[in-house]
């Protein structure tokens, strides 16, 4: 059993333990909320920053909001068109049917569909010009045509390789296919794509010398008091600590003007869509940003702002030292 003495002395240790741990937890507090109160002390400028880091991150949300639907606006326009495959003449029914079977099983393949050669013969008759032609003819000579469909979403090199396939099937005579149009739109999302990369890392950058000269401001400015704590035995950490929650405010508030912009825009282009989308007979289905990206833009520009104060503040004090 512990004696009395030892039980305060116990407690008194605890105590010293602990008071680090607090002083520390109230100073990041005090930290965090004095810098916001820096920041409604100049509004304007607090406004005029905030709103040149948010529409620098709200260009690329407007950009791969762009380019997430032309995806979409490919198959409406026909990115998964058919592929006709057209049998050679002396092929049967039968032949067509278990052809179209094997292809079915294809990957990249949604369905096949068999076209017989007397409804290739009624789809003629039906065209003008045509049908006085047809009926001067002895025997039908249209062969059967299968209509390949790929799957939604496939890609340019899976497309290509059906296609290849499809010609060295025994039976078959010509397939039609207009891959150049899938190759080019994948081509587009692709160059899409690594420009959408390239904004954003220019952009972030933006964002990064923007709170970076505005806390290198801020410090110049407060060079006298600063000099003062440093005075009194303020470690570096304790004195940038209020400019380094300054840059997550920036960030933080940057990241959530460019969601709401990004929102702004989805909303204004939707009655243009719809009406674009009655056009195409409603397959055209635009969708809007997801919501894992609104959430991860407002932490991810924090952490930029945070970042830009921490490398400025850092360089700032070892200079003034």
């Amino acid at each position: 059993m512990s004696t009395p003495n030892e039980a305060q002395t116990a407690a008194r240790t605890e105590r010293s333990q602990r008071r680090p741990v607090s002083s520390w937890r109230e100073h990041h507090g005090w930290s965090a909320a004095n810098s916001l109160r820096r920041l409604a002390s100049k509004p304007v400028g607090s406004l005029l920053t905030i709103a040149v880091m948010g529409l620098a991150l709200a260009l690329p949300l407007a950009f791969y909001l762009l380019l997430s639907n032309v995806q979409s606006l490919g198959d409406a326009l026909g990115r998964n068109q058919v592929i006709n495959v057209f049998l050679k003449t002396d092929q049967v029914a039968s032949n067509a049917q278990l052809l179209a079977k094997k292809i079915e099983q294809h990957d990249g393949v949604a369905n096949v569909t068999v076209k017989s050669p007397q409804e290739g013969l009624d789809e003629l008759s039906k065209m003008q010009g045509f049908s006085d032609s047809l009926h001067a003819l002895d025997n039908n000579p249209l062969p059967y045509v299968l209509l390949v469909q790929p799957q939604d979403g496939v890609s340019a090199d899976t497309a290509n390789q059906l296609v290849d396939d499809l010609r060295n099937e025994q039976g078959v005579d010509v397939v039609q296919d207009s891959g150049t149009w899938r190759q080019r739109l994948d081509a587009l999302l692709g160059v899409g794509n690594r420009a959408v990369l390239i904004l954003a890392g220019l952009f972030a950058l933006a964002v990064l010398l923007v709170v970076g000269n505005t806390v290198r401001v801020d410090i110049t400015s407060r060079a006298d008091e600063i000099g003062v704590l440093k005075l009194i035995g303020a470690s570096r950490a304790f004195v940038r600590r209020p400019y380094l929650y300054a840059g997550i405010w920036y960030g933080l508030f940057s990241g959530v003007l460019a969601v709401a912009l990004a929102i702004a825009i989805e909303f204004a282009l939707a009655d243009p869509v719809a009406r674009l989308s009655q056009v195409y007979e409603g397959k055209l289905h635009v969708g809007g940003l997801p919501p894992w990206l609104l959430l991860a833009v407002p932490v991810a520009a924090a952490v930029l702002g945070w970042l830009g104060a921490r490398l400025v503040s850092a360089w700032q004090l070892r200079r003034a030292a």
